[in-house]
């Protein structure tokens, strides 16, 4: 006799991220694409849920049409807590979160994808355990929820029953990881191929989010870091950074820090990362080459660096990233 496929909820709310909602579901909904296809039993049944059900608008201005949150004697195998600006009044909701931590006990497992893990947290599912969420909001779970361990850099986290994953896009990396626990790495690495995506990407969200938070603070060294991008090659001191933000060298650095979060030299280091890794994906140029070129001085220092950003070396990041052939 067929087994029926597994009831997945994907918990979602008013402003909630559609692509930490439809991300997941895709996964699910190509894995049973796959097993129709081949005439097999279909392994999921994907549902959107909501309090109360109906059309739920996203923060991207698209609704979502949900399904009532289930009753207690429904069967759920996953649970999946979406994210998005609206998560905070969701934690808010006393009866949302009572129902969270009781439908949670009743799973098999259950995960969060990006700023879910604060809903989630609401609900005690999270005490004690490593988590992550969306590098933005790392320190403000950790400071709202101490009894957590948060983790910056990992795109997901599975600790026991309980998964994590990190910003929006992760949840897609997520969802692939719970496909290949239940039906095993080929499966899941046919419906990533499907998808365009890898499997496991290489790295964790650090890669995407220095060069983002380095841009989005307020905009006074835009141009500083325009021209560190057209002079890489050059002995970038403070001094020379300073002169070129037209302040003294003390105050330039006490500013840079306080506006970027980065110390001159790591915001240096980070951008000429950021160019190799750019080099790396899209030219033939050989490593050394790169090095010298983003300004590192020799191909040890270039892979040292990059490895430390980005989890991989720099010949790994080429094999896996390049977007032309390879002499």
């Amino acid at each position: 006799m067929p087994t029926a496929p597994k009831n997945v909820f994907v918990l979602a709310f008013a402003n909630a991220q559609l692509l930490d909602v439809s991300g997941p579901l895709q996964v699910f909904a190509s894995a049973n694409d796959r097993a129709r296809g081949l005439g097999l039993p279909l392994p999921y049944h994907p549902r959107v849920i909501a309090s109360p059900g109906g059309a739920t608008l996203s923060s991207s201005g698209l609704a979502l049409l949900a399904e009532p949150l289930p009753l207690p004697q429904e069967p759920c195998d996953t649970l999946i807590v979406a994210g998005g600006w609206g998560v905070y009044e969701a934690a808010r909701d006393p009866e949302l979160v009572a129902w969270v931590a009781a439908r949670a006990a009743a799973s098999r497992r259950v995960a969060s994808v990006c700023t879910g893990a604060f809903l989630l947290a609401a609900s005690g599912w999270l005490d004690g355990r490593r988590v992550v969420t969306h590098w933005t909001r790392c320190e403000q779970l950790a400071e709202q929820y101490p009894q957590l361990q948060v983790e910056a850099n990992p795109i997901f986290i599975n600790d026991g029953p309980v998964w994590t994953s990190a910003g929006v896009t992760a949840g897609i990396d997520l969802a692939l990881a719970l496909v290949e626990a239940d039906l095993g790495r080929a499966v899941a690495l046919e419906v990533a191929r499907q998808l365009v995506v890898f499997l496991k990407r290489p790295g964790g969200q650090s890669q995407f989010s220095v060069t983002l938070s380095l841009q989005n603070q307020g905009g006074r060294f835009d141009r500083l870091h325009a021209w560190i991008a057209e002079h890489l090659d050059r002995e970038l001191t403070v001094p020379v950074l300073a002169e070129q933000a037209g302040m003294s060298e003390r105050s330039f650095v006490r500013h840079y820090r306080a506006d970027t979060g980065q110390t001159p030299a790591r915001a240096i280091e980070l951008i000429r990362v950021e160019s190799a890794r750019r080099l790396l994906a899209d030219s033939t140029l050989p490593i050394k080459r790169i090095a010298a070129q983003c300004g590192f001085g020799s191909e040890e220092t270039l892979r040292r660096s990059v490895l430390r950003a980005l989890g991989v070396t720099p010949q790994a990041y080429r094999e896996r990233f390049a977007s032309i052939a390879q002499p």
